[in-house]
């Protein structure tokens, strides 16, 4: 289920990054490298921080042929990405939720606190992301002040470790905590949901 849940995640955040790309008017190339670092940056990070090198998508090729199967679907099929304008918020919501699950789990295999956990699950979601946006110009969605983005990672790592402490399958822990950082984010944007803000502006 886990490795299932990491090949979904790469799927989504590699189209994501390539819409951004598309955005950014970029060339085959560059819509490459944007879903490759998007799909990869964040477990790479949270990877060398564990110690696990070489790092995942280094010892597994599936993830490299995932990521230009998806970059290559979403060249494919831009049109109709590109006319359905949520398409990049669903794919970048889904790819951090299963993302911070991924983190999540890595964490709570090495024995890590929980709070360390969540960390590590929101790096993963997370950092990906950043490097998109920082190689496409833009403030990274991160750290924007309109809505909550890595709080829903975490939001959705608490869930994880209450659900856990349930007697409720480990799968349906997985499914229902990935489902609450989805849709909290997709709420989030649907009705501006953010952090008090401290400026006066």
């Amino acid at each position: 289920m886990l490795y299932i849940i990491d090949i979904l995640g790469t799927i989504a955040f590699a189209i994501s990054g390539a819409l951004v790309a598309f955005d950014k008017r970029m060339d085959v190339f560059g819509i490459f490298i944007i879903a490759f670092v998007t799909s990869v940056g964040g477990g790479t990070l949270r990877d060398l921080l564990i110690g696990h090198t070489p790092v995942g998508w280094m010892n597994d090729l599936t993830y490299t042929y995932v990521i230009i199967a998806s970059t290559i679907f979403a060249i494919s099929f831009r049109s109709k990405l590109n006319y359905l304008r949520t398409s990049l918020l669903l794919f970048d919501a889904i790819g951090i939720g299963l993302y911070t699950l991924i983190g999540l789990e890595k964490g709570v295999e090495l024995h890590l606190h929980p709070i360390l956990c969540i960390a590590l699950g929101t790096m993963t979601a997370c950092f990906g992301g950043v490097i998109r946006d920082i190689l496409c110009n833009e403030i990274p969605v991160v750290f924007r002040r309109e809505t909550i983005y890595a709080t829903c990672c975490i939001m959705g790592g608490m869930a994880y470790f209450a659900l856990g402490a349930l007697p409720i399958d480990q799968n349906i822990v997985f499914l229902a905590s990935g489902a609450i950082i989805i849709a909290t984010r997709l709420l989030a944007v649907r009705f501006k949901i953010a952090l008090p803000n401290i400026y006066r502006d």
